[in-house]
């Protein structure tokens, strides 16, 4: 219980501030709209490679979204459970959907998934399970990067898999 006490940690660069805590309807309303596949926009669970601003070429959802991995995730299941989940949402495959699929610039071949504590089915990418951060508001960014928050570290993930410092 001690983890739903925890506040997330935004560092920027001259600065550490906290977040509040996310309220549901404003969490639910972010990840639902950045989850559509209306528009022409890819389903989240194609994953690819972009430029993000301030870390280089790291893998990115279907819709843009920088994901991260959790370091005490150590390449098995996720440890991210709860109110961790809720700031930084699993990347699911939606009903129906067997696989993920590789995009430009991500490797076939670490792709992946995991079956999560609830029955859910998460992307991995090179084993690590995959993240959003409800502080990246749009395409593009990423807040989320070197975050120490909910008993870990999280870093945007390379294209060959590895944490982007």
């Amino acid at each position: 219980m001690a983890e739903q006490a925890r506040q997330p940690q935004v560092r920027t660069a001259s600065s550490k501030r906290s977040l509040s805590v996310v309220s549901s309807a404003a969490l639910a309303a972010a990840v639902l709209g950045g989850c559509s596949s209306s528009g022409g926009t890819a389903p989240p669970y194609d994953l690819r490679t972009a430029s993000v601003g301030g870390v280089g070429t790291v893998i990115v959802d279907g819709q843009g979204y920088t994901l991260y991995l959790f370091e005490p995730d150590n390449h098995s299941s996720s440890t991210c459970t709860g109110s961790c989940a809720a700031a930084w949402p699993p990347l699911l495959l939606s009903g129906g959907v067997a696989a993920p699929r590789a995009g430009s610039g991500a490797l076939p071949a670490l792709l992946g998934t995991a079956r999560r504590s609830d029955g859910s089915v998460q992307v991995t990418y090179g084993g690590w399970p995959l993240y959003r951060w409800v502080g990246d508001t749009r395409p593009g960014v990423a807040t989320g990067e070197g975050l120490n928050n909910f008993g870990g570290l999280w870093y945007a993930v390379s294209p060959s898999a590895n944490a982007v410092h």
